[in-house]
């Protein structure tokens, strides 16, 4: 997946504990015939692994990558903080490729991103267009039997209604993970809304928890994955009973993995379920760009 000209298939950074300005570097890369130059087993190495004096800090497994992942490179390993990497070629190339592998992956989660809401609203719009009725009260006069100074009472009681109170102290203290774990499908703005709780305070709350970022992106991409495979496990179902009963059995991992996440939000997806989502977002790019492809073909 990285470009051709430096096929480079994993990067594995390491910190020194006792010498912290010490830093170690395990690459990987593709041979000129596919296969690959050493045998060295990523998924065996993890952040935080300490192995004798050595801290990992940093996985890069081009399988499975994914555009968020990047948030996670350490200052240490960054060009444009530690000049001192200019004066390691191989370190510096391979961080570069990481990097365009990374902004290239997220075009194509943002050709997805856009297309779905694209598609959205054009349901919406349709929705609204049926549910489109002509109104024959007029507008201009009060409703039947209803004063103005009823009117003006009604007014102010929607107002006050509107006006939403915040969650006391003690209930604020009183929140607990069961409490956040049941808005973790909505995103932390709306989620800190139904708790009736400031933005500021519900992070906070994450901090005590040990939740370094709201999982709502992590249950949503879950959610998409177990939808995608029950759309796939009923036209399997139609042509070849095994191959449904193995996208089943994947579903049933997924579901099970969000299951654990909801319970323990700080833990990240699997690596299997990155690699997995990549490939349906390759596919998505491909089958979009050959169908824009065939719509530009001439008639003639």
């Amino acid at each position: 997946m990285a470009s051709p000209s430096h096929p480079l298939k994993a990067l594995v950074a390491f910190r020194n504990l006792i010498r912290p300005e010490l830093i170690r570097t395990v690459h990987l890369y593709l041979s000129e015939e596919g296969g690959e130059v050493e045998k060295f087993e990523v998924s065996s190495y993890f952040e935080g692994l300490v192995n004798g004096v050595w801290l990992c800090i940093f996985v890069f497994d081009a399988e499975c990558w994914c555009s968020s992942d990047i948030d996670r490179l350490p200052t240490v390993l960054t060009v444009s903080r530690n000049r001192k990497l200019e004066t390691i070629p191989s370190l510096s190339n391979d961080l570069q490729t990481i990097t365009q592998l990374t902004r290239e992956i997220r075009k194509i989660e943002e050709c997805d991103i856009k297309s779905e809401e694209t598609g959205k609203r054009k349901e919406d719009n349709n929705n609204q267009y049926k549910s489109h009725h002509m109104c024959d009260v007029d507008l201009n006069s009060l409703p039947f039997g209803l004063s103005e100074n009823e009117e003006s009472d009604q007014s102010a009681t929607d107002v006050s209604w509107k006006k939403k109170k915040r969650a006391a102290t003690k209930d604020i203290a009183s929140l607990g993970l069961e409490d956040l774990a049941k808005y973790f499908d909505l995103p932390i703005i709306e989620a800190s809304k139904n708790l009736k709780v400031g933005l500021t305070v519900l992070k906070k709350k994450c901090r005590e928890f040990g939740i370094p970022r709201w999982p709502h992106r992590k249950i949503k991409s879950l959610d998409g994955l177990i939808s995608d495979l029950q759309e796939e496990v009923k036209r399997q179902q139609e042509d070849d009973e095994e191959a449904a009963l193995a996208v089943a059995q994947r579903q049933k991992m997924i579901e099970s993995e969000k299951e654990r996440i909801e319970k323990k939000p700080f833990m990240d997806i699997q690596i299997e379920t990155k690699k997995f989502r990549q490939d349906i977002f390759k596919k998505r790019h491909r089958a979009r760009v050959l169908e824009n492809q065939c719509r530009t073909l001439p008639l003639f």
